[in-house]
C-alpha cells in the first residue's frame, strides 16, 4: 500500500511576540531627584528604569520606561529559588562635546544572549533591547556624570518569573535595566590593589557557569571575600586545580606582564576555558596590545620598537611566583567594565606577600597606557574601530 503525501497543517496558534522598541512606552517622572556630588559605584539610581515582561502565551510586552521604583513578583518565582538570574554590565560616556556614549554594546548584547541561553530563560531580540538601552540613556542623560573618570553604568537584567516551585526552567521572565552614576571602583586605592591567592575554596570550574554573567556566579565568593579583607586584602585571585591555575581577579579578568630576555614584554592572561568570564575589557585590552605590536596604533609613552606579546595560555601562581623571585614581574593588572584596569599592588600566597613595583606607583609601564588609551576611545576623544557608538544614532 503507498504511503500518502500529507501537507503539514499550518498552525493558527498566534506566536508570542518579541521584544519589539517600536512599542515603547514613556511615563516620565514628575519629579526628577537631586544629582549626587560624589556617586559610588552602585548607590544611586537614575530617574527612570527600563521594564519589559515575557509570558509563554503573549510573548514580550510592550517595554515600558517608567520611574524607577520596586518591582512586584510572585514569592514562587524562579528567580528567588533556583537563580535563572543573567546581567551585564555597561556604562555610558560623556564624549567630546557631551553627546552620550556607549562602548562596544553590542559585545555586551551577545553576551547577554549566551547568559540568558544558559539557565534556559526565553529568547529576546538583542537588536531591539539595545534601542531601548539608548533610548533610557537619552531620557536620563543628565545623570552621565562629566568628570573625568566617571560614568553612567548601565545593569541590563534578566530574571525568570515563573510562579511554581517545581524544578524547571522558567517560562516566564522579566527584563528591567536600570541606571547609576559612579565614579573610580577602588576609593582610596590609587596604586595598587592587595590580592589574595585562594584555592580553598573556587569561583568556577571546569563545565560550570564561570563563562557567562550570572547571578549565581557572585554570592559563593562573598564569603571568602569577607576573610580575605579581615586579612587586609581587598579582593580574591582565584585558583583552580593542584596546579593552582588563575582564574580571575575577584571579579575581574587577570593580566600579569613580564620582562622578556630580549627587552620586550610578555603580557599572560589566563584562557577563555569555561571558568572564565569573556570580558569585553579583555578583548579590548588584547586587541589594544596587539595593535600596538603591529604598528597599527601605538599606546601613548610607549615607542614603536617596544614589543608588547600577548599570551592567553594556562597561568599558575607557582609560575608568578617564580617571576616574581626573578625579579621579571613588573606589573599585574585586573581588567572590568567597572573597574576598567586597575593595578594590583601585592599577592598573598603561603604566608607571604608577593609585592609588585605598584604596590607603590600604581599602573606601570602597560597598564598606565592602556587606561589612557581605553578611557579615550571608551569617551569618543580617540576614534578606533567604531568601538563607541553614540546613543542617539
Amino acid at each position: 500500500m503507498a504511503i500518502e503525501k500529507t501537507t503539514p497543517a499550518v498552525s493558527s496558534k498566534p506566536q508570542p511576540a518579541p521584544l519589539d522598541a517600536s512599542k515603547l512606552i514613556v511615563n516620565l517622572a514628575t519629579e526628577l531627584k537631586e544629582l549626587p556630588e560624589d556617586p559610588h559605584f552602585g548607590v544611586f539610581k537614575s530617574d527612570h528604569m527600563l521594564v519589559a515582561s515575557y509570558d509563554p502565551v503573549n510573548g514580550w510586552s510592550a517595554p515600558e520606561i517608567k520611574p524607577y521604583g520596586p518591582v512586584s513578583l510572585d514569592p514562587a518565582a524562579s528567580c528567588f529559588h533556583y537563580c535563572p538570574n543573567v546581567f551585564e554590565g555597561m556604562k555610558a560616556y560623556r564624549g567630546p562635546n557631551g553627546e552620550p556614549r556607549l562602548f562596544r554594546p553590542k559585545k555586551n548584547m551577545e553576551r547577554l544572549v549566551r547568559s540568558s541561553e544558559r539557565v534556559a530563560l526565553p529568547p529576546f531580540d538583542p537588536e531591539a533591547l539595545l534601542v531601548l538601552i539608548k533610548r533610557l540613556v537619552m531620557i536620563d542623560e543628565r545623570w552621565i556624570p562629566s568628570k573625568p573618570g566617571h560614568s553612567l553604568y548601565i545593569r541590563p537584567t534578566i530574571i525568570g518569573t515563573r510562579s511554581a516551585l517545581g524544578v524547571a526552567a522558567s517560562d516566564s521572565a522579566l527584563i528591567f535595566v536600570i541606571l547609576t552614576p559612579c565614579g573610580p571602583y577602588f576609593t582610596g586605592e590609587a596604586k595598587g590593589v592587595p590580592l589574595l591567592a585562594v584555592g580553598k575554596t573556587v569561583r568556577s570550574w571546569p563545565g560550570g557557569t564561570g563563562g557567562h554573567k550570572l547571578g549565581l556566579n557572585y554570592a559563593p565568593g562573598f564569603l571568602p571575600q569577607r576573610l580575605a579583607a579581615e586579612q587586609g586584602y581587598s579582593q580574591i585571585l582565584w585558583l583552580l586545580g593542584d596546579d593552582e591555575r588563575i582564574t580571575e581577579a575577584g571579579a575581574m579578568n587577570f593580566f600579569v606582564v613580564v620582562q622578556r630576555e630580549d627587552g620586550n614584554l610578555d603580557i599572560i592572561t589566563p584562557p577563555l576555558d569555561g571558568t572564565i568570564l569573556p570580558g569585553i575589557t579583555r578583548l579590548s585590552c588584547l586587541e589594544l596590545l596587539d595593535a600596538h605590536t603591529a604598528g597599527k596604533a601605538l599606546l601613548p609613552g610607549i615607542p614603536a620598537s617596544r614589543k608588547l606579546y600577548t599570551h592567553e595560555r594556562t597561568l599558575t601562581m607557582p609560575e608568578i611566583a617564580a617571576y616574581s623571585d626573578a625579579g621579571i614581574l613588573l606589573e599585574a593588572f585586573g581588567v572590568g567594565t567597572a573597574v576598567a584596569v586597575a593595578s594590583v599592588g601585592r599577592i598573598g600566597y603561603e604566608g607571604r606577600d608577593l609585592v609588585l613595583p605598584s604596590e607603590k606607583t600604581g599602573l606601570g609601564e602597560v597598564g598606565k597606557p592602556l587606561l589612557e588609551r581605553l578611557l579615550d576611545i571608551q569617551s569618543g576623544k580617540v576614534p578606533y574601530e567604531g568601538w563607541s557608538e553614540l546613543c542617539d544614532d
